[in-house]
């Protein structure tokens, strides 16, 4: 069966703070992690398997499906709750995140048997020339599924973005949708410091693309946006989607420190808190 989906902003929202309560349990078991990016995600997240990609949780390889690529691996907790709350597989196994011998690793993997995986991430830059493959391949073959990638601000610094970018919009390739975490930080501190990517979307149009600008942790203008960005006709397009890192948990908000760290079990229940509050 399909997935269930809703236009609802409001029970987008619940959904996405569950997603985020999940992320953060789970981290907080595993010990290790990367939960800032994960947070500020969740909505994005949410929009999509609840709302704008075609999928079936329960047929996981649907040959009908949109595809989703995380081309940034490291905030795979957001994609496991996100599945898991789908209906992908029990929310309970979340609980196993990075422990040994688990299907919930700290990069997504094809071979570790999770379902709704569709690429096995961890390298930066990769995904989306992979994304490239497979939206030219759908149009090879005649397929009118979508190809969704989610990429890292950062991420964007690695050269072979442009590469891909650049062969995107070569071939016309309207069936793909790129989405740009603009939360401004990376694991060292401010991207505009580290290295700017300013004007990015004057970089973007530079490379032939359609560029789209949403407030990533608004419900009502993602839903809005990602509707605009499948009517695109004969260009690839890209949604450069303003977040905030540790969205949700005011005690972490845009605080880069948090790129890769994870709450404390004492911590966690203030944090829930904050995420109930904040619906």
């Amino acid at each position: 069966m399909p997935a269930t989906k809703t236009a609802d902003p409001q029970q987008l929202r619940h959904i996405a703070a569950e997603i985020r309560k999940s992320v953060v349990t789970s981290l907080a078991e595993a010990g290790s992690g990367h939960l800032g990016g994960s947070l500020g995600l969740s909505d994005i997240f949410t929009a999509l398997y609840f709302s704008a990609l075609s999928h079936q949780p329960d047929n996981p390889t649907w040959p009908g499906r949109d595809r989703l690529i995380l081309s940034i691996g490291h905030v795979a907790p957001v994609l496991y709750a996100t599945l898991a709350h789908a209906g992908y597989f029990p929310v309970e196994e979340l609980t196993t995140l990075r422990k040994l011998g688990s299907r919930l690793q700290g990069h997504p993997g094809r071979d570790h048997g999770l379902p709704g995986i569709e690429l096995s991430a961890g390298s930066l830059g990769q995904g989306l020339s992979v994304a490239v493959g497979m939206a030219l391949a759908a149009k090879l073959d005649n397929k009118s599924h979508r190809i969704y990638t989610i990429h890292g601000d950062g991420e964007l610094q690695e050269g072979s973005i442009w590469e891909s970018a650049m062969a995107a919009s070569h071939h016309n390739l309207d069936n793909l949708i790129a989405i740009v975490d603009r939360n401004g930080v990376q694991i060292d501190g401010f991207t505009e410091d580290v290295m700017k990517l300013e004007p990015l979307g004057a970089k973007w149009e530079s490379f032939g693309w359609r560029v789209l600008h949403c407030d990533g942790n608004n419900m009502e203008h993602l839903l809005e946006t990602l509707s605009r960005a499948s009517e695109s006709i004969n260009k690839p397009t890209v949604i450069i989607a303003k977040t905030v890192m540790g969205k949700g948990i005011r005690d972490i908000e845009g605080d880069y420190r948090w790129h890769g760290k994870v709450p404390t079990k004492e911590q966690v229940p203030g944090f829930l808190e904050q995420i109930d509050s904040g619906q």
